[in-house]
């Protein structure tokens, strides 16, 4: 994704600010989901074996116990190189996304950039899949990456984008995917849904991040919610079931209150403080246990 104006990185991951002069005030909501997220621990060890046996130099460092631990070494860091590679990605196809509604709002956009960027790096199909679901879908954008703050919770987010589609109101969340063997993207988490209502339960979205102006949220009634998988063979929109959003809501708020207890135990100093042994006591004498007098 994109880097939105008021988002910052923290030791208690991204959080946001009310304007470019204020600090950092409440947590993002892919944040306060990411307080729910189960151990990778069995996709780093795979990562890590995978790249251990497709490594080209390890025939013949089959034996020499110093080219082996090069080799490891390189592999135990599989997993951080494919998740920075996949993230840089995402922010490739989500600002093409951008300038593509910035462009059919008739606002300043960096479109041939974008494509171009995507393009160096062998990218251009994702562009080119994109194209194709925004005239097939016929979208017209209303906002792109639109910043929202929630009070009463205590959060803040953006959204990817808000268009009508087929006269409905929109919600948009874009999630970048791999293709599977049968050549479909993959499929989407069911997490997307918790971040999309946290977007629908906003209250307010930003208008001037230098002068910290918001303006009340004009789309949170009954917004169809979406998440779209772009891929570089398909985009697959997939609406959120209004049935289930009531659960989904409970459980962000849930998270956003592990999110603000694990704040307040950072914030309220060491846990552990050292401990000194006991004075070493006079030759001769006798220990008193306490609550008892001594005597002579």
């Amino acid at each position: 994704m994109t880097e939105p104006a008021l988002a910052h990185t923290t030791e208690f991951g991204r959080m946001y600010s009310r304007s470019l002069s204020e600090p950092p005030a409440v947590p993002s909501i892919t944040t306060v989901i990411a307080q729910g997220s189960t151990s990778l621990d069995g996709w780093h060890s795979y990562m890590a074996a995978s790249a251990v046996v497709k490594h080209p130099g390890l025939g013949q460092a089959l034996g020499n116990q110093a080219q082996l631990k090069t080799i490891v070494k390189e592999a135990s860091r599989a997993s951080e190189r494919y998740r920075d590679a996949a993230a840089e990605r995402g922010t490739r196809v989500h600002f093409y996304c951008e300038q593509v509604a910035l462009r059919a709002l008739d606002q300043p956009h960096e479109l041939a950039e974008a494509r171009e960027k995507l393009a160096e790096n062998g990218e251009h199909q994702f562009a080119d899949r994109f194209d194709e679901w925004w005239q097939l879908y016929q979208v017209k954008p209303l906002a792109a990456e639109i910043t929202v703050w929630n009070h009463e919770l205590g959060y803040a987010g953006t959204l990817d984008l808000v268009a009508s589609i087929g006269g409905r109101l929109c919600l948009i969340d874009y999630k970048t995917k791999n293709t599977d063997r049968d050549g479909q993207v993959k499929q989407l988490d069911d997490k997307v849904v918790m971040q999309l209502v946290a977007g629908m339960k906003a209250e307010e979205s930003l208008v001037d991040a230098g002068r910290g102006e918001w303006e009340p949220w004009a789309y949170g009634e009954q917004p169809l919610l979406l998440g779209v998988a772009v891929g570089q063979t398909e985009v697959r929109p997939m609406r959120a079931n209004p049935d289930v959003l009531p659960q989904h809501w409970y459980k962000f708020c849930a998270l956003r209150r592990v999110w603000q207890t694990n704040y307040d135990v950072a914030a309220a100093g060491r846990a552990l403080l050292p401990i000194a042994p006991p004075p070493v006591q006079a030759s001769g004498a006798h220990a008193v246990p306490a609550g008892q007098p001594a005597h002579n």
